[in-house]
Parts: structure tokens; C-alpha cells; sequence
């Protein structure tokens, strides 16, 4: 079974749409030059904002017809065909593949409300083409709405990007909560929070590093940080070249940190 790692965080400009983005590519790059069998990796775009598909593709013009919204409106027969349709390939990598967002997916929440098995509007299709790929993995919107709701149904591994400044214990063990309260009240027995990621890490600014430390001798959080990405200008510029921090500078501190988090998760995926 392919992994499918959902980024999410109800906090906004925590580096969810940054850290799917270039470990999306990080994984389909190593495999890819590894000489894997399955290298190539899906990125899913859930967020209106369409940041994540606009860097990985140049444009985040997409509509009704060619993006995540013509998945979530159709027949149900219909998505997993209506998914592969939408599928574009990243000017990144010929192995990255993107589902686009749309600015139409707040309105489609809105209709998808109260309607019958609408949490499932994303895993079933997405259950039916993910072997495919060697990994998945989707980028959110800011929030624990409806869509958020659907894409960690779909997921097997949660990954919690948060500043420093908001490493505060009780705000993270909420996230942890309502995941699992998803996991448990859906019956989803396959999904589990992988890790908390650490993001713009400035180790000059005492109280990032006070509580940085807190959390690694947090008795339960400690045990789930995976990874820490320092604060490095390299990030900024390569979001507004439209490019991967690898490919923008492959020395930066960013980089470096990133690529080990990709290795990380390769072996995750190895051991299944």
C-alpha cells in the first residue's frame, strides 16, 4: 500500500504548502535516481489559495473542470477517472505529479455539506489510483473543515508543520486530538500522526530554542519530531522563482534539512 502523507495545521504560514511541496519532490527525485521501480509521487492541492499547485506548475488558474473541484462534484462511478484526467505533470520533475486546487473548493465544501458519504469524496478515487505512485501527499488548508476532514480520511500518515512560536503543548496535543478523533470517529484504521515538523527554526532567538527543547522532552511529543527546517532566505526566494528549495540552492540550510527529512520518510515507506 502506498503511503499517503497529509501536511496539516489549523495554523496558517506554518510551511504546510513548503514542506509537502519539496518533500513531495525530495521523495520523487531520491527514488527516481535510486532506479526504483514506482518513483513517481502525487501532490495534492486542497487549498483554495492553490499555492502548492501554482509553484509546482506556473499557474493556479485552474477551474471546474480540470482540478480537485471536478473530482469532489462527480459521480461517484466517475472520480477515479475524473481524478487521472485531472493529473498534471510538475514542471519540477516529470515524477512529480499534481492534482490542482482551485479557488472554487470553498464552494465546493459549501455544496458538499450534509451530503451522503461527502468525507469520502477524496479516499475512494484516490484508493483506486494510489498504487500507482510510490507516495502521496496533500497539502491543506488551514483549517479542520470539511475538506480537511476528507483528505486525512484518505491519509495513512499525519505530519504537523508549526513555527516555533507555536509550540506551545496544549495548541499541538488539539491537533494530535481532533486527528485522532477523525481516525477513530471514521474507523480509519490505517492513519496515524507521523511526526511534528518544525519549521522556520531560528536558533538565534532564545525563545525558538527554550521551546524547541520543550518539546523534545515532551513525553509524547518528543517521541513524534521528525524533522526541524532552520528559518533560511533560500525558502522565500524559491517560492517566488517558482521553484524547489533543492533546485534553487541545494547548499542552504533548508535544503540540507529537507533532504534528510525525505530520507526519513523513504525508509518509513520501505518498511511499510
Amino acid at each position: 500500500m502506498s503511503h499517503i502523507f497529509v501536511f496539516t495545521n489549523h495554523k496558517g504560514g506554518v510551511g504546510k504548502s513548503t514542506s509537502a511541496t519539496n518533500i513531495a519532490l525530495g521523495v520523487a527525485s531520491v527514488l527516481k535516481s535510486s532506479g526504483a521501480s514506482k518513483a513517481q509521487v502525487l501532490l495534492i492541492d486542497t487549498d483554495s489559495q492553490a499555492h502548492a499547485t501554482l509553484v509546482t506548475t506556473g499557474r493556479s488558474n485552474y477551474g471546474s473542470q480540470d482540478s480537485l473541484y471536478a473530482v469532489l462534484m462527480a459521480e461517484r462511478q466517475d472520480a477515479a477517472r475524473v481524478l487521472t484526467e485531472c493529473i498534471v505533470r510538475s514542471e519540477w520533475d516529470e515524477a512529480l505529479h499534481i492534482l490542482p486546487a482551485s479557488s472554487m473548493l470553498e464552494g465546493a465544501e459549501r455544496e458538499l455539506m450534509g451530503v451522503p458519504g461527502a468525507p469520502y469524496r477524496i479516499s475512494d478515487p484516490l484508493s483506486k489510483i494510489a498504487s500507482h505512485y510510490a507516495a502521496v501527499v496533500i497539502d491543506t488548508h488551514p483549517s479542520f473543515s470539511l475538506l480537511t476532514e476528507m483528505v486525512v480520511i484518505a491519509a495513512t500518515d499525519a505530519i504537523i508543520p508549526v513555527e516555533p512560536r507555536y509550540l506551545e503543548t496544549v495548541g499541538l496535543l488539539s491537533v494530535i486530538h481532533k486527528i485522532n478523533d477523525i481516525r477513530d470517529g471514521w474507523r480509519i484504521a490505517d492513519l496515524r500522526v507521523s511526526g511534528i515538523l518544525v519549521t522556520k527554526m531560528d536558533c538565534r532567538i532564545r525563545g525558538h530554542v527554550q521551546l524547541l527543547e520543550g518539546l523534545k522532552s515532551h513525553p509524547i511529543l518528543g517521541k513524534l519530531l521528525c524533522g526541524v527546517i532552520p528559518a533560511n532566505e533560500a525558502v522565500s526566494y524559491a517560492h517566488d522563482a517558482h521553484q524547489s528549495v533543492f533546485n534553487y540552492n541545494p547548499r542552504a540550510s533548508a535544503s540540507k534539512a529537507y533532504a534528510e527529512l525525505v530520507v526519513a520518510l523513504i525508509r518509513c515507506m520501505a518498511q511499510g
